[in-house]
């Protein structure tokens, strides 16, 4: 049984969340193609996600010396335990859907704290002589995203760098394959935002409906 980890980086509910509701016309749609797939879902705002910290990079720092994981204060345990949870939970994923608002040109703070959980060397990359090598290969990612401006063209093109470094994150550990779905000009109007939803609702069940179709995909999104 395929496995898809469905993460949302949102503090409100989905009533009140474009990006939400994209999701979850996504998921509704990829679910019901995909019968035997099993979705984990995981909210960020809910769930503990350890932050790099003096705790965590000093009980790296001790393991690697070549002390034991007893040795480290529970504290470090504790934390270090949940970062590893979380990094073999995306590792045995096969698929990844990732559902953010865009926060002052990037993405909650909340999932750069996820990201340090499962961008991990010698798990999800490794360094060779010739530079780092993802370890995820063959994997396919989604990134549903809602922002108040627009980006993708005019005066701030570009200034997405929360999709951008998604992107780049996850092509450094060997997922290359995503594909990015936004609903641009939230803020600027109620009929802009309506417009900008309805297309991305609907680009969000053509993907779901062809994600796991060889060729088609880049087709269709290209």
């Amino acid at each position: 049984m395929s496995k898809l980890l469905y993460i949302t980086a949102h503090p409100l509910s989905e009533e009140n969340s474009v990006s939400q509701q994209v999701g979850k016309t996504f998921l509704e749609t990829y679910t019901k193609k995909n019968r035997d797939v099993e979705v984990i879902k995981l909210d960020l705002f809910e769930e503990n996600i350890p932050l790099l910290d003096a705790d965590v990079l000093s009980a790296w720092g001790k393991l690697g010396a070549g002390e034991s994981f007893d040795s480290l204060t529970n504290e470090q345990q504790s934390k270090l335990g949940r970062i590893n949870e979380l990094t073999d939970q995306f590792m045995d994923a096969d698929r990844f859907v990732f559902v953010t608002p865009m926060w002052n040109f990037g993405f909650p703070p909340v999932l750069k704290a996820y990201i340090d959980t499962f961008a991990i060397a010698g798990k999800t990359f490794k360094y060779t002589e010739t530079g780092p090598v993802g370890l995820l290969e063959g994997k396919k990612a989604v990134h549903i995203q809602a922002t108040g401006g627009i980006y993708s063209e005019g005066p701030a093109a570009g200034a997405n760098f929360g999709d951008s470094h998604l992107k780049t994150v996850l092509g450094f550990v060997g997922v290359t394959d995503v594909t990015s779905i936004i609903a641009e000009g939230i803020a600027m109007g109620p009929e802009k935002a309506a417009e900008s939803k309805e297309a991305a609702i609907k680009d969000a069940q053509q993907l779901a409906a062809n994600l796991d179709k060889k060729g088609l995909l880049k087709r269709i999104f290209s």
